[in-house]
C-alpha cells in the first residue's frame, strides 16, 4: 500500500469540457508529480446509468485509491451494452477523477479538492456532439434530465472549491492550476508549483514623458471589470497648498508616484473577502477558502519575490492593490459586524504603469510571460498618446483662472442629488454626549464618532464623478477603484501605514481639521487657529501615542520615533494637523501581521483602540464598510503603502436592483468637545466630496 494520494475531482455538466481540462491539468502536474487519471464515462452502465455509475465509481475506484490501494474496476462496453473488461487504476501522488458525479455527496468525504466546470448550454451540447458524434444526440436529453435530477438532491455546487467558466480558449488549465495553489489542503503537494510562482522575472521599461494620468487610465483600463488607480492627484498643487517648506517636502514625498493597473494578463487575479470567506478569481477560475483575511494575506504577500529595476525609486514592484474595509476589525480585536460591501477587495497586477511625477517619467512593469511583450507595446503607445493630451491641455490652460475652493461645484452640471444622513443633527450631537459620558466614566480617552450620508444614484457615471472629485479636492492618496459594479472614489490626504521593502515603517495620522477660505488673510487665520488649538493638539497626540504602541508590536526595540508632531498641512478645501511616527520592522517579522496590528487606523477609532471600537459599535447605527479602512498596495518586494479611507465616495448596488452613493464622515470626540463644533467639522469634511457632485450636506 502506498501513501494516500491527493484526489482532485473535476465535475460539471456534460459537454462543459471536463475531460479536456482533466487531461491538460494532468499533463501539467506530471512535470513535478506522479499523476493517475480516471474518467467516469468509462464506468457508467449505459445512457441511463448516471446514478449507478456514481455508486460504482465511489465503491470500486475512489474508496481503494483513498487508502492508497490499486482500484480494480469494470468498464462498460458501449457496443454490447454490458459490462466489459476489467481495469486497474494505480494510486499516485495525485489522482484526478473527472466526469459527471465525480464530486457527488458519497464521494466528497474522500476528495481533497472539487473543481466544477461551467459552460453555456449551447456550447455544452455542441462540444458533446463534436466529441461523441451524432450517435450521442438521441441520448442528450435523457442524460441531461439525469443530471438535473441528480443536482436537485445533491448540493455539489455548494461544496465546490474551484469553479471554472470553460470558454475552450486554452486558458482553463493554467487558471485552474493557479486557483488550486490557493487551497491550503493542496499546498504541501503543490510545493513545486508554488515555488514556480516565486521564481518570477520582471520586465521594465522607462519612458521620458508626462502623460495625462486620467487619459492614460481611460485608454488602458476603461473596459476592465477590475482596475485600480492610486492617484497622486495633488502633484501640481503641492506648492500652491503647502504652507511651509516642511509641509511641501512631506506632500511631495507622498505625491511622487501614481500607479495604474488592472487584473489582466497571465498573472491577473482578483480577490474579495467577506465575513471570513475569501473568493479569488484567476482568469476563468474561481476558488473560495475560509479563514481570517490577514492570515490569507500572509500566504500571498510579505516575501521578496521581485527586485526593482535599476533607477526605479517607487516601492511598488507589481502585486496586490485595492482596499481593506473597516469591518476587518473582527480580526484585530473588534467585534464581528456584517457590511454590505466586501470586507476587502484586491486585484493582483502582473503588469502596471507607474508615473513618476517628480522626475517626469513613466515606468512600464510586467512579469515576464508570453503576453508581456504585446502589453508593453500597447502601454507604450498609450503613454505617448496621453503625453500629447497633457501638452494640449497645458496649452489650453495657460492663462486660465485658477480653480479655488469657493468656485462653483465641479459637478454642478450633473443630475441634482439629495443626500440623507444616517443621523440627524440632534441624533449626532446626542451621540457626542454619550461618547463624552464614556470618557467621563474612564472607558476611553477619545472616540472617533462617524456617520454616513447616502443618496440614490440617479445614474452618475462613476468615472466622470471621480474626475470631478479629483479636480475639486486633489489629495496625495486619491484613488479610483473599480471592482465590477462597486466603485470607490477617494480623495484621502492621510497615510495609514507604509512599510518599505527594507523594513522602514511610517504612519501619518491626521487629527484636526479647518475649512479653507478664499480670502488669504482669513485662510491664514484659520490655519494658525488650527496650529494653536490645544484641543486639536490633544486629539492628535493621543492618536500618536496609540500608533507608537501599534507599531511597537513588530518594531525593533527603541526604533519607534516621532519625527513630526502636530504640523499643519493645507489642501484644496481643508487645513489638516498631521504627525509622523517612524519605526524599523523586526527582521523576519510577518508583515501581514504588522499591518493587522495597526488596523484599523487609530485616527478612525480613538484610544484605547479595542475598547473604543466596542463603544463605537454601540453608538453608531450601522457598519462603516469601505470607509475608515485602508486603500493601497501590497508589493511583490514586501513593501506596502496604505491610505486611510476618508473623503471617499462609495458607489455600488443597493440590494434592490438600484444603486446608492455613500460618504462616511466623522470626528474625534474628547472631553473638551463642543457638540456644535464637532457637527460643523463633519460638514466641513464632507464639503470637498459633496460640492464636487453639486450636492449639499443634508439639513436633517
Amino acid at each position: 500500500m502506498t501513501p494516500a494520494p491527493v484526489i482532485i475531482a473535476i465535475d460539471g455538466r456534460s459537454g462543459a469540457g471536463k475531460t479536456t481540462l482533466a487531461v491538460e491539468l494532468a499533463a501539467r502536474l506530471r512535470m513535478h508529480h506522479k499523476v493517475s487519471l480516471f474518467h467516469l464515462e468509462d464506468i457508467y452502465p449505459g445512457w441511463n446509468g448516471l446514478a449507478a455509475g456514481i455508486e460504482r465509481y465511489v465503491t470500486t475506484v475512489l474508496a481503494p485509491l483513498r487508502h492508497g490501494d490499486a482500484a480494480e474496476w469494470v468498464s462498460w462496453d458501449w457496443e454490447k451494452h454490458y459490462d466489459g473488461r476489467s481495469h486497474v487504476t494505480l494510486p499516485a501522488e495525485i489522482v484526478i477523477v473527472e466526469g459527471v458525479g465525480a464530486a457527488a455527496s458519497a464521494a466528497r468525504p474522500m476528495l481533497d479538492a472539487v473543481v466544477w466546470v461551467d459552460a453555456p448550454d449551447d456550447d455544452r451540447r455542441r462540444r458533446a456532439m463534436a466529441r461523441d458524434g451524432s450517435s450521442y444526440e438521441p441520448f442528450w436529453d435523457s442524460w441531461a434530465a439525469q443530471e438535473d435530477e441528480w443536482l436537485e438532491t445533491d448540493d455539489v455546487l455548494d461544496h465546490t472549491d474551484v469553479r471554472v467558466l470553460n470558454r475552450a480558449d486554452g486558458n482553463a488549465r493554467d487558471d485552474v492550476l493557479q486557483a488550486l495553489n490557493y487551497l491550503p489542503s493542496l499546498s504541501p503537494v503543490l510545493a513545486p508549483e508554488l515555488s514556480a510562482r516565486r521564481g518570477l522575472q520582471l520586465k521594465a521599461e522607462r519612458i521620458d514623458a508626462t502623460p495625462d494620468a486620467a487619459a492614460l487610465f481611460h485608454a488602458l483600463y476603461a473596459k476592465s471589470a477590475n482596475a485600480v488607480w492610486l492617484d497622486s492627484s495633488n502633484t501640481s498643487s503641492n506648492r500652491d497648498t503647502a504652507s511651509d517648506a516642511g509641509s511641501f517636502n512631506a506632500a511631495a514625498e507622498r505625491s511622487r508616484f501614481s500607479i495604474l493597473a488592472d487584473d489582466g494578463g497571465s498573472f491577473g487575479q482578483a480577490v474579495m473577502h467577506s465575513s471570513g470567506a475569501t473568493r479569488l478569481s484567476a482568469g476563468c477560475a474561481t476558488v473560495e477558502t475560509t479563514g481570517p483575511f490577514f492570515r490569507w494575506l500572509d500566504t500571498v504577500w510579505g516575501r521578496r519575490a521581485l527586485r526593482a529595476p535599476e533607477g526605479y525609486d517607487c516601492e511598488f514592484t507589481l502585486g496586490w492593490l485595492g482596499y481593506l474595509g473597516y469591518e476587518l476589525k473582527r480580526e484585530t480585536g473588534g467585534s464581528d459586524v456584517h457590511a454590505g460591501t466586501p470586507d476587502a477587495a484586491l486585484l493582483f497586477a502582473g503588469r502596471a504603469v507607474v508615473i513618476d511625477h517628480r522626475d517626469a517619467g513613466v515606468w512600464l512593469l510586467a512579469i515576464d510571460a508570453p503576453d508581456a511583450g504585446d502589453w508593453l507595446g500597447l502601454a507604450r503607445e498609450a503613454v505617448l498618446s496621453a503625453a500629447e493630451t497633457s501638452k494640449t491641455q497645458a496649452h489650453q490652460a495657460a492663462g486660465a483662472p485658477r480653480h479655488s475652493a469657493g468656485d462653483p461645484a465641479v459637478g454642478s452640471g450633473t443630475v441634482a442629488l439629495e443626500f440623507s444622513s444616517r443621523d440627524t443633527e440632534d441624533e449626532y450631537k446626542s451621540k457626542i454626549t454619550d461618547a463624552q459620558h464614556q470618557i467621563a466614566e474612564g472607558n476611553t480617552y477619545e472616540v472617533c464618532l462617524t456617520t454616513t450620508v447616502t443618496a440614490s444614484d440617479p445614474g452618475l457615471d462613476p468615472w466622470e464623478s471621480y474626475l470631478a472629485l479629483r479636480k475639486r479636492n486633489p489629495a496625495p492618496f486619491a484613488s479610483y477603484l473599480r471592482f465590477g459594479d462597486l466603485t470607490v472614489a477617494s480623495t484621502s490626504p492621510e497615510r495609514f501605514l507604509r512599510i518599505t521593502s527594507d523594513g522602514g515603517m511610517r504612519a501619518e495620522p491626521i487629527k484636526g481639521t479647518r475649512g479653507r477660505a478664499n480670502d488669504p488673510a482669513i485662510d491664514e487665520a484659520l490655519r494658525r487657529g488650527l496650529e494653536s488649538s490645544l484641543k486639536d493638539r490633544a486629539e492628535n497626540i493621543m492618536i500618536v501615542d496609540l500608533l507608537r504602541n501599534d507599531l511597537s508590536h513588530f518594531a525593533v526595540p527603541g526604533s519607534v520615533t516621532v519625527s513630526r508632531l502636530c504640523e499643519v498641512e493645507s489642501y484644496a478645501t481643508v487645513h489638516q494637523m498631521v504627525s509622523t511616527i517612524d519605526a524599523r520592522l523586526r527582521p523576519g517579522a510577518p508583515r501581514a501581521e504588522a499591518v493587522a496590528a495597526a488596523f484599523p487606523a487609530g485616527s478612525m477609532t480613538g484610544a484605547p483602540k479595542i475598547r473604543t471600537m466596542d463603544i463605537l459599535d454601540g453608538l453608531e447605527s450601522g457598519p462603516r464598510g469601505v470607509y475608515s479602512g485602508a486603500i493601497g498596495y501590497f508589493s511583490l518586494n514586501a513593501a506596502t503603502d496604505l491610505a486611510v479611507v476618508i473623503r471617499t465616495l462609495v458607489m455600488g448596488p443597493d440590494g434592490d436592483g438600484g444603486r446608492t452613493l455613500s460618504l462616511g464622515v466623522g470626528g474625534a470626540i474628547t472631553a473638551d468637545s463642543t457638540p456644535q463644533d464637532e457637527y460643523d467639522e463633519i460638514r466641513t469634511k464632507a464639503f470637498g466630496v459633496l460640492s464636487a457632485l453639486g450636492a449639499e450636506f443634508p439639513t436633517t
